[in-house]
Order: structure tokens, then C-alpha cells, then sequence
């Protein structure tokens, strides 16, 4: 029932353009561009397509990239290639914010604006119309993914590193049921209490800390109330980031 919505919002989907196309480990790893509605702007994503989707659909992954990464970030390092053709599952690596939107401040850090949308829906001026990751990713792509390409969105996941596990983990926790599995890498789920998390909230969605509580993971979970969810958390203990922020 829930998906319906996404059939009816692909039905209006700007088509999407490939860009490149490398086969590896039997499969595809393809990168495609189009034009979002949700951030005003082109958006480019990466899919790697696994050969068992030749034969029907298949589980999709979405995973999400950490501060200043594009989508390249997964389709040049994660070497995760191989282990979804032999799993056979979609693995979908979108941007990590709008970009080219010329927004005063966008380009002045490396921690705030391009490169770092910090997986939530603004709410602050300038930024509220544009940096729009959750929805973004939640809505726009799942239906982009879902009306291009043959997957079985009953079994869809979500992982992500550093921002992007923090984005995993409020993506899934923020739609119950949305996603069957969630795992976050080094994330950053407290970021109501880190300096990158309170420039990032501050910046996005205003002064008043209230409003943060629905973009926190350690807030969102004392909350939650849909379905029984498993959380994967992997967390270095050396991290220097752990140790100092």
C-alpha cells in the first residue's frame, strides 16, 4: 500500500540519462543523471546492476556517502561491486546535496552546503527550498529506482557512513517499513551533540533545538513505534572523531 505513492509520483518522473557504463563481476556499474524535483536541480546516482536482475527482480540497497563525497565515492572504493552480483541485489549511491544552486554560503566550508546535506529537509531560509536529502532520497529516488529499473521494492535496505549512516539510520527510522534492514558505518548518530551535527541543524533547520530532536538518531529511536527494526551499528573504537568529538 505504502508504494503506491511512488507509482503515482513516477508517473510525472523526469527521465533519467545514463552517463557511463563499466560491466564488472558480471553486472553493471552505471551512473545516471536527471533532474530532481525535490532539490530544484540535476542530481547524478550510481546503480550497480547485478546479472541476476537479467532473470527478474531483484533487492535493492541504497547506500548513502559521508561529508564531501559524490557518488563516485561508492562506485570507485567501496569494491562492493562483487558481492552484490553474487548476492544479487541493486546498490544505489546517490549525491550527498544539491549541487550548482549558486545559495550564498553553499561553497564557504567543506562541512555545510555542497557535499554535506546532511540527509534532512531544511527548514531555514536559503536552504529550505533546495536541500531536501531526505525526501530526496526517501521519495524522488526510491521512485526513480522503482520505475527504471527491476526491483522488488519489498525488499528494499539502506547503509551509509559517517553523515550517511547517520542518514541510514533516520531514513529508515523516519518511515516504518520502508526499509527491511539498516546498517550505519561510523555514523554520526548523535548530532544534536557534535559540532559537525550543530552547524549542519543549525544551518538547516534554525535555532530552535526542539525541531532537531526529528533528525536525530538517538532521538528518533527512543520514539519509535512501528515495526520491530534491526539496526546494525559498526563503530571503530580507535575513531579519533569518537575520541574527540
Amino acid at each position: 500500500m505504502r508504494f503506491s505513492f511512488f507509482r503515482k509520483l513516477s508517473i510525472s518522473m523526469a527521465t533519467i540519462k545514463q552517463e557511463s557504463c563499466n560491466k564488472i563481476f558480471g553486472g553493471h556499474q552505471k551512473v545516471y543523471s536527471h533532474d530532481s524535483k525535490e532539490l530544484g536541480c540535476s542530481m547524478k546516482f550510481g546503480v550497480y546492476v547485478p546479472p541476476q536482475m537479467e532473470s527478474g527482480p531483484v533487492p535493492v540497497v541504497f547506500w548513502l556517502s559521508g561529508l564531501t563525497c559524490t557518488e563516485q565515492n561508492f562506485v570507485t572504493k567501496a569494491g562492493a561491486q562483487q558481492y552484490a552480483a553474487k548476492h544479487g541485489f541493486l546498490v544505489v549511491a546517490p549525491d550527498t546535496s544539491p549541487r550548482g544552486l549558486n545559495i550564498p554560503g553553499e561553497e564557504d566550508g567543506w562541512d555545510f552546503g555542497t557535499g554535506a546535506g546532511f540527509y534532512v529537509d531544511a527548514t531555514n531560509d536559503p536552504w529550505k527550498t533546495n536541500y531536501r536529502m531526505f525526501s530526496y532520497v526517501t521519495k524522488e529516488l526510491v521512485s526513480v529506482i522503482e520505475a527504471n529499473f527491476k526491483v522488488d521494492t519489498n525488499k528494499m535496505g539502506i547503509s551509509g557512513h559517517s553523515m550517511g549512516g547517520h542518514g541510514a539510520l533516520v531514513c529508515a527510522l523516519k518511515n516504518p517499513g520502508l526499509f527491511k534492514s539498516v546498517s550505519a558505518f561510523a555514523p554520526i548518530c548523535n548530532p544534536m551533540n557534535c559540532p559537525w551535527g550543530v552547524k549542519a541543524f543549525g544551518g538547516y533547520l534554525g535555532e530552535d533545538k526542539s525541531s532537531w530532536e526529528d533528525w536525530d538518531t538517538c532521538s528518533l529511536v527512543k520514539k519509535y513505534n512501528g515495526p520491530p527494526i534491526e539496526i546494525l551499528v559498526d563503530q571503530n573504537k580507535a575513531s579519533w572523531f569518537l575520541a574527540t568529538g
